[in-house]
């Protein structure tokens, strides 16, 4: 059998995409070997500049290691976004295809022959193989997007807002739930808006009212709220589902009005959401901020300082702007990478504190966790993680003490904090 191998860049939703790919090319064997691989898959990422680099630098490394006569494929985002410059740039990629055929790979490997258009692909009832999981399994519920965030291109290249409807979800949630898959993230790059495309209001409500009443799975949470299309029915119907963890992930980008005006964002009711979840029991929240967009000024950032000291959210992301052709924050003038710099270094001084209190409140407390098998932090320990939060992102709580006896949920204790890392022992199963 001919060997396979994939690396999947990017975020959860580009993993989705991978996952579709190796469901169509089932009779290849997986190898970690690039070496090996009779074909090699290099799903890109294209958002931002750090990623674009990335993404090149594994085509490079594959083209540099792969065995005669195997064949490279790039797809994905950078694909999408810049077809032409890396085919004439490195005409040595035998395949090319963007985000609007990852179906059809196949039959793109067999040609030897690429697909590239303006089209997006939306997954309904193509087979996944789900990676990195034996429990948990992200299911994307659109693609495209219709907010105009100025720093933002995916837009340029991924197109307008396109949602699956409710009942090919529910049918791959009990697909899902037949292979032993009990928890699931559900992603878009808008979730908040979903339906909306189709003229239909408050379509996530009635997706998590239809996953309550289907009642296949025990645990999920929904990534990627957007502030203008989230409203207290949602966040309630959250609270009140006894699926849906109160797991609340909204990038806020940030505080100020004068910033998220010149990004484009809603800021009207950006506190108002946010102190709502945050009166909801046994609530996480999750964010993210942009730190030195063009127009934010020092009052801008000191009030940001100031918001993020006195909320503290559960997790926070920090990302550093980044200037992206196409975009209208593209066109103004950046700030000085030295200020970027200071700033970003005096947000991750408030996040560090903010997290380690929050790690330290949680020693001899107890929470329903889920636990996957061996940590790869050591063989030593297993890992967990509270329920209410997402895979990879939210990081883990190491148990060295209490009995495992297979993949599910378990009680666990919060023994100790030490060195940023969570210590527990399981209670019971």
């Amino acid at each position: 059998m001919k060997k396979l191998h994939v690396i999947s860049l990017g975020c959860s939703k580009n993993l989705v995409d991978s996952e579709v790919m190796l469901g169509k090319l089932q009779d290849y064997v997986i190898t970690p070997e690039i070496k090996e691989a009779d074909v090699i898959i290099i799903n890109t990422c294209g958002f931002i500049e750090a990623a674009k680099k990335e993404s090149l630098g594994h085509i490079f490394e594959a083209l540099e290691l792969r065995k005669k006569g195997a064949l490279l494929v790039a797809s994905g985002c950078l694909v999408a976004r810049y077809a032409k410059e890396i085919k004439d740039m490195i005409p040595e990629i035998d395949i090319l295809t963007g985000v609007s055929d990852y179906n059809k790979i196949d039959s793109m490997i067999r040609q030897k022959q690429g697909i590239i258009r303006e089209n997006v692909f939306l997954n309904t009832d193509d087979k996944r193989i789900i990676t990195g999981s034996n429990i948990h399994a992200y299911l994307k519920i659109s693609e495209g997007c219709n907010q105009s965030c100025s720093f933002c291109a995916i837009p340029s290249f991924k197109g307008k807002l396109q949602s699956r409807n409710i009942d090919s979800i529910l049918r791959e949630i009990d697909n899902l739930a037949k292979q032993g898959y009990q928890d699931i993230s559900f992603i878009a790059q808008d979730t908040s808006s979903f339906l909306k495309d189709k003229g239909i209001e408050g379509g996530l409500l009635k997706l998590v009212n239809a996953i309550e009443a289907q009642g296949a799975i025990k645990t999920a949470r929904i990534l990627y709220l957007y502030p203008s299309s989230t409203d207290f029915e949602l966040l309630d119907a959250i609270a009140q589902s006894r699926i849906f963890q109160n797991y609340y992930d909204m990038p806020i980008q940030h505080i100020s009005k004068n910033v998220l005006k010149n990004m484009q964002r809603s800021y009207k009711d950006v506190r108002s959401l946010l102190e709502y979840m945050k009166k909801i029991p046994n609530n996480f929240i999750r964010s993210s901020v942009i730190i030195g967009y063009p127009t934010e000024t020092p009052r801008d950032f000191e009030e940001l300082c100031e918001f993020l000291e006195s909320f503290q959210f559960d997790r926070l992301n920090v990302f550093e702007y980044s200037k992206e052709e196409g975009t209208k924050a593209g066109e103004l003038e950046e700030l000085p990478k030295k200020e970027r710099t200071k700033r970003i270094q005096a947000i991750k001084k408030i996040v560090a504190k903010n997290q380690k209190k929050l790690f330290q409140s949680m020693i001899h407390q107890r929470f329903e966790c889920i636990i996957e098998g061996k940590s790869e932090i050591s063989p030593y320990f297993y890992s967990a993680r509270d329920k209410r939060w997402a895979k990879e992102i939210d990081g883990e709580i190491l148990i060295n003490d209490g009995k495992f006896e297979n993949i599910g949920y378990y009680n666990v204790e919060i023994t100790e904090y030490k060195d940023n890392i969570l210590i527990g022992k399981i209670i019971e199963s």
